[in-house]
């Protein structure tokens, strides 16, 4: 799978990693629906540096299509509010 990070570029994941991320997205959307911005903020930061330890970058060049986007580090929660689906920022695949 192809995972885009917006203002970052991309990186190939194995799909053995959805369930590990799938548990940080669970808990991004639980703070989101709190409104609890500290929480918000931190997890966001957590899934993105997951995303970017186990994938694998792609070259700036590669034209790939993105399987996922997910949001800037610096996204708001708004933002990022925007982005969901009733699954989070990441489906089950």
């Amino acid at each position: 799978m192809i995972v885009r990070i917006m203002g970052e570029g991309q990186v190939r994941l194995a799909d053995s990693h959805l369930t590990e991320l799938n548990k940080l997205d669970d808990e991004l959307l639980a703070e989101m629906q709190k409104g609890d911005h500290d929480g918000f903020r931190r997890t966001l930061h957590a899934l993105l540096e997951k995303v970017r330890e186990l994938g694998e970058p792609l070259p700036d060049a590669s034209l790939d299509p993105s399987d996922l986007i997910l949001p800037a580090p610096d996204a708001t929660l708004e933002e990022v509010s925007a982005m969901l689906t009733d699954e989070g920022l990441i489906p089950s695949f």
